[in-house]
């Protein structure tokens, strides 16, 4: 007797998770995606510094949106909280992350199975990128939205890299590799700005935003 086909069948519950994100997100308004490591306690100063820039673009009126988890994620919620504004986590189905953070609201708490839907809202939804130090995860939301803003697969937003002297090495092996093998063009590195200041943060996404209004990040004027 043949085996049945899961691979068709699993495409409803990927349905499933898309619709769900779709429904709670669609009204969340003006948002701020912020990345960071899952890692890092309260007493890191990139900790910290996560507090004060979910506080600051809160105070602006934006949502936070973070991975749910410990960590960076948890310190841009809890900025968001303090400072009264929207707090949305959107987990993800890990053995060693079983728990959102506490400071999520809990009509913006997602839990996702996949990691590609997850992605989806984290770009869809979101005027800006924050992305303070992490690892292999945060290097792949970076990545993967500087490769959709240079491919024209979405609408360019700002991306910031914050904790400069944490990202110095990647962007000067960036410079030095891919870039004089032509695999980059200078003009790449326009697409991203690194600052230490959660106020300068703040007031670019703002102007960023007065400029371009709350429009999904895929919508391009076709049909997709």
């Amino acid at each position: 007797m043949p085996k049945p086909h899961f691979d068709a069948w699993r495409i409803f519950r990927i349905l499933a998770e898309f619709v769900e994100g779709f429904e709670t997100m669609t009204d969340i308004g003006a948002s701020v995606s912020v990345f960071g490591s899952a890692r890092s306690d309260p007493d890191d100063p990139y900790y910290k510094l996560g507090v004060e820039v979910g506080k600051k673009i809160s105070k602006k009126g934006f949502a936070v949106i973070t991975g749910g988890g410990r960590g960076i994620m948890e310190a841009a919620n809890k900025g968001a909280k303090e400072a009264k504004g929207r707090s949305c986590g959107i987990s993800i189905s890990l053995p060693y992350e079983l728990e959102s953070n506490p400071y999520i609201d809990q009509r913006w708490k997602l839990h996702f199975r996949y990691f590609f839907v997850r992605k989806v809202m984290f770009v869809r939804y979101a005027q800006a990128f924050v992305v303070l130090p992490g690892g292999f995860g945060t290097l792949d939301e970076l990545f993967e939205a500087l490769t959709l803003i240079q491919t024209k697969k979405i609408r360019p937003f700002p991306i910031f890299l914050m904790g400069s002297s944490y990202w110095e090495g990647l962007l000067k092996w960036l410079k030095d590799v891919p870039l004089k093998q032509n695999n980059l063009h200078l003009e790449d590195f326009d697409l991203f700005r690194v600052t230490d200041d959660p106020d300068e943060v703040a007031d670019s996404i703002e102007k960023h935003f007065k400029a371009a209004g709350v429009k999904p990040t895929f919508d391009l004027g076709t049909s997709d």
